[in-house]
């Protein structure tokens, strides 16, 4: 009787569990979403990204992170967890896409097609160098942690599968 319950159990938390795949083009195409569809959709991170920035001598205006003390100097950082919610603000092009999982408009990240991922939409930086992006981040010049790269953009395909669909069936017309 216990095995029954913790089954039951088991299978009701995974039924109810988020079906988060990548999301590309692709995936957007088969779909027919317009922009205002798209920005219509909850996105989530595959990973963590960790965004830092150190912090110059006197500053007093930090963005929105935590201050950290690394090597004797004072860092900003913001982590954006995996599994973070967020929400499109713009979409610059077929193959680029702003997600914000912040406050506003003003903080965002850049996504856009991988070809060496399969053509996911995976975490943009100005530049890369050895793993670590250089991003611009509400205004404030940021560097992610090591593997922010492989950081790909997902949606929640059960929850964007629940349509509802209106369907008559016509009676027809006769001449009278």
């Amino acid at each position: 009787m216990k095995n029954l319950i913790l089954a039951v159990v088991l299978i009701a938390s995974f039924s109810a569990c988020k079906n988060l795949v990548p999301y590309s083009n692709a995936l957007r195409e088969q779909n027919g979403w317009s922009d205002a569809q798209v920005k219509k959709i909850q996105f989530y991170t595959s990973r963590e990204i960790v965004l830092q920035r150190q912090l110059s001598q006197g500053e007093t205006v930090i963005s929105g992170g935590k201050i950290r003390i690394k090597d004797g100097k004072k860092i900003e950082e913001i982590i954006i967890q995996r599994g973070t919610p967020g929400i499109a603000i713009s979409i610059p092009s077929k193959d680029r896409i702003e997600v914000s999982f912040e406050k506003d408009d003003n903080h965002f990240l850049r996504f856009g097609i991988n070809p060496n991922m399969n053509n996911k939409f995976t975490l943009l930086a100005a530049e890369w160098n050895n793993g670590i992006g250089k991003i611009n981040y509400d205004n404030q010049t940021y560097f992610t942690a090591p593997n922010a790269a492989f950081t790909t953009l997902m949606v929640d395909l059960r929850k964007i599968q629940k349509t509802e669909f209106n369907q008559r069936v016509a009676g027809g017309r006769k001449v009278h």
